[in-house]
């Protein structure tokens, strides 16, 4: 199904196209290099996409950016995407990612001082939210920031940090003052030359490779006060619904490509004497991928443009990230299978796309938390998912 079916206007598929080509010709033919090496995208590619407007095209135009709706961003994520998640990650970051909370929740000043740097390709900002006991249950968090008159002074240790020790800022979310519960936890914005804040070694990863992650350590680290940039994990929810569908699309240009690369190859590859794609078996298969792509691009398309500039609904955004995180993985498998032997070779990079779709299937909530999620949105009512307090005996 083409794209101008689901009502984008002229301008966004002239965006897709200018998009498309970039990653046609500059991103593809580097892609399985990046993988092979784990290579952090260059820093010349990084300013090439501040240089289109990517990097801060959903960002406010007064601190730089272009003032583009949401679904605009992730018209350029998924084409991006499609031929390297290594040069899509700072689109995804700057448009659905951290970025968006000091947008979303920061003073003016902060605006200023944070965003035209990201814009302008001369920061990455990423986000530091997960924990040794603190995944899932991401109030669980036990990092904490101080005050102490002008300053706050962070203690504890973050893992899972997508980004961590290459990016040059962090927003870093931990329990502020010992305040207890959600509404004790803030995201502050930390510098990686912080002194006191160091990083442990690259993680070797399944998938994901060039996008950096490791352990970040904060032995007292000062940041200002003014670093805070909004306290309270219900605000912040309001976020984690934009990041979500930065997420989703992550999974359908997995999903789409796979299946762009597979359509072809099954017309092409002939097996006793007629191209595959003529037997029966092939094109059930192929069916499947069809509809689970087109399924999960509407669910996208859903959420984000009910979005518009803002964020979307927290159900909308868990129902359309559950959906295609799972299709990734699927049609990235059947994809492998109608390849043969060669949907196991590097060179296809069909089992890349496939590992890369599990590391976004466990980022920003999994399947099961958006599950609950769903419910619980769906009944309007909350569901604990703590153990109850055992009772001492008498």
């Amino acid at each position: 199904m083409q794209a101008d079916e689901f009502g984008l206007s002229g301008e966004q598929l002239l965006l897709r196209e200018t998009a498309a080509r970039l990653a046609r010709d500059v991103y593809a033919p580097q892609a399985l290099e990046w993988d092979r090496d784990r290579s952090f995208l260059p820093a010349a590619e990084r300013q090439r996409l501040a240089e289109t407007g990517f990097l801060g095209m959903c960002l406010p135009a007064e601190y730089g950016g272009g003032g583009a709706p949401l679904l605009d961003g992730l018209i350029v994520i998924e084409e991006l995407a499609k031929a390297s998640q290594v040069a899509a990650f700072p689109v995804f970051e700057a448009n659905t990612g951290p970025a968006r909370v000091i947008e979303l929740f920061g003073s003016p000043q902060q605006k200023q001082r944070f965003l035209p740097p990201i814009v302008r390709g001369e920061v990455t900002l990423a986000v530091s939210i997960s924990e040794p006991e603190a995944g899932s249950a991401a109030t669980d968090l036990t990092l904490t920031a101080r005050r102490d008159a002008a300053e706050f002074v962070i203690t504890g240790t973050k893992r899972w940090c997508s980004g961590a020790g290459h990016a040059e800022q962090y927003l870093v979310y931990a329990r502020i003052d010992g305040e207890p519960g959600s509404r004790g936890i803030g995201a502050l914005v930390v510098p990686a030359d912080a002194a006191g804040l160091t990083f442990g070694p690259q993680e070797r990863l399944m998938g994901f490779h060039g996008i950096a992650s490791a352990d970040m350590y904060f032995d007292e680290v000062r940041v200002p006060a003014d670093n805070l940039i909004v306290q309270g994990f219900k605000q912040l929810f309001t976020a984690f619904s934009i990041e979500r569908l930065g997420n989703t699309t992550m999974s359908l240009a997995i999903g789409q490509a796979c299946l762009d690369r597979t359509a072809a190859y099954v017309q092409q590859r002939t097996q006793f004497g007629r191209p595959i794609v003529e037997f029966q078996s092939v094109q059930m298969a192929l069916a499947d991928m069809v509809l689970q792509v087109e399924a999960a691009r509407l669910l996208l398309y859903r959420a984000a443009s009910g979005a518009g500039h803002g964020a979307p609904t927290s159900l909308e955004a868990s129902i359309a990230k559950c959906f295609a995180n799972e299709m990734a993985k699927k049609v990235s498998d059947t994809a492998m299978g109608l390849h043969g032997g060669y949907g196991y070779s590097e060179e296809y990079g069909l089992e890349r796309y496939h590992r890369d779709a599990h590391g976004w299937a466990l980022g920003g909530g999994t399947p099961s938390i958006q599950r609950v999620r769903i419910v619980s949105e769906y009944l309007g009512r909350s569901f604990s998912q703590r153990a109850p307090a055992r009772q001492r005996p008498a």
